[in-house]
C-alpha cells in the first residue's frame, strides 16, 4: 500500500490550466470553446484582396493572458465574423529575420502576446494594441470601421456566463 501511495503522489501533473503558462493545445478550442479560428480561413492577403477588415490577433499557446483573451476575440467573432475576417497568428510560426510586407502578419507584430491589430478595408491600421484588450473597445473600433451607432445609442449588451471559461453577450432584460 506504501508503494501505491508513493507511485500516485510521486507522478508529475501533466495538466494545465488557465491561469498558467503551460502548453495544453488550441486555446480557443479549449477556453472559448471555438475551434473555428484557428486555423484561419483565410490569409492577410486574401482578406486585403477581398477588401474587407482583419482583425490579427498575434497569440501563444502556452501564455496564460492569451488563454484568457480568447474568450474576447471569440465573442467579437460572433457579432463581427461575416463581415470581418479574424486572423489568429500563433507567434511561434513567424521567422524573426523575415522580410514582412504589409500583406503579411508578421509585418504588424512588435513582439509581445497578446497583440491585437485592426486593419480596416482600405488596409489602415486602426487599431494596435497588446494585452488583453476588453470587447468594448475593440467594439467600439469596429463600430466606427462599419459606420454603425455609438454604444451608447444602441442596444446595450451586458455578459451572462456559459461555462467556466467561456462567455456570451446578450441583450439586457429590461
Amino acid at each position: 500500500m506504501l508503494t501505491s501511495v508513493f507511485f500516485f503522489t510521486a507522478i508529475p501533473s501533466a495538466l494545465a490550466g488557465l491561469d498558467d503558462d503551460h502548453f495544453d493545445g488550441n486555446i480557443f478550442a479549449l477556453y472559448a470553446g471555438n475551434g473555428s479560428l484557428v486555423p484561419p480561413r483565410v490569409t492577410l492577403t486574401e482578406s486585403m484582396n477581398q477588401g474587407r477588415p482583419s482583425l490579427l490577433v498575434f497569440f501563444l499557446d502556452d501564455s496564460k493572458d492569451c488563454k484568457k483573451y480568447v474568450t474576447t476575440v471569440s465573442e467579437l467573432q460572433r457579432f463581427y465574423g461575416k463581415v470581418a475576417d479574424f486572423i489568429p497568428v500563433n507567434v511561434d510560426t513567424l521567422f524573426p529575420d523575415a522580410q514582412n510586407s504589409p500583406q503579411q502578419p508578421g509585418y504588424y507584430y512588435k513582439g509581445y502576446v497578446p497583440q491585437t491589430v485592426l486593419i480596416d478595408q482600405s488596409g489602415k491600421v486602426i487599431l494596435d494594441q497588446k494585452g488583453q484588450v476588453a470587447f468594448e473597445t475593440i467594439d467600439d473600433v469596429f463600430r466606427q470601421v462599419f459606420d454603425l451607432l455609438p454604444r451608447s445609442e444602441s442596444v446595450a449588451l451586458r455578459r451572462r456566463s456559459f461555462n467556466e471559461f467561456n462567455t456570451e453577450l446578450v441583450k439586457t432584460q429590461n
